[in-house]
């Protein structure tokens, strides 16, 4: 298990205890349900037409998705947890060549996801301190990542961390 070496302040003026980070295990998939369930609700209210729309079954369905993928050696779930509740998790993978990309073996981050209540207080740059330090375990040379357009909390986040943009998505509806 990782702890985070610093805390921050809450609004209020608290400190809050820093993060345990550590793999996923099989009985974290309801709390990861829940926060890929966030995940998918927050993008929808971006953009509906580009985003899948949240059904009754997402938390439960994203949550064994997770879990499916904690014994890959090619992929990476960490959960961040505060007084024994998790609170936030990062999921990546090393992938291999992408010619219709243009780039060559990275590690790449699929989610991350922080709890409304836990966010601004150094949890989802604890994660990814965290997968930086696996995936450079792991012999890759870079990390890359996709995040929605209109998310410029998490675009404030990645860029503070070191992250460049590269790549713009452009999505046309047809029909």
């Amino acid at each position: 298990m990782r702890h985070c070496a610093w805390a921050e302040p809450l609004q209020n003026g608290l400190m809050t205890l820093p993060p345990i980070i550590r793999p996923a295990v099989a009985d974290d998939e309801e709390a990861l349900g829940r926060l890929g369930a966030l995940l998918v609700v927050e993008h929808y209210d971006f953009d509906p037409e580009r985003f899948l729309a949240p059904r009754p079954d997402t938390p439960q369905a994203y949550g064994r998705f997770l879990t499916s993928k904690i014994d890959q050696q090619e992929k990476l779930v960490l959960v961040a947890q505060r007084n024994g509740a998790v609170v936030g998790y990062v999921f990546g993978g090393m992938e291999g060549f992408d010619y219709m990309a243009l780039r060559g073996p990275a590690a790449v981050l699929y989610d991350l996801v922080v709890d409304a209540a836990h966010r601004r207080q150094g949890v989802g740059a604890a994660l990814l301190d965290a997968a930086f330090g696996e995936f450079t375990k792991r012999g890759a040379p870079r990390v890359l990542l996709f995040t929605a357009y209109k998310n410029d909390g998490a675009q404030s986040l990645f860029e503070r961390v070191g992250f460049r943009r590269t790549m713009i998505e452009m999505t046309r509806e047809l029909g």
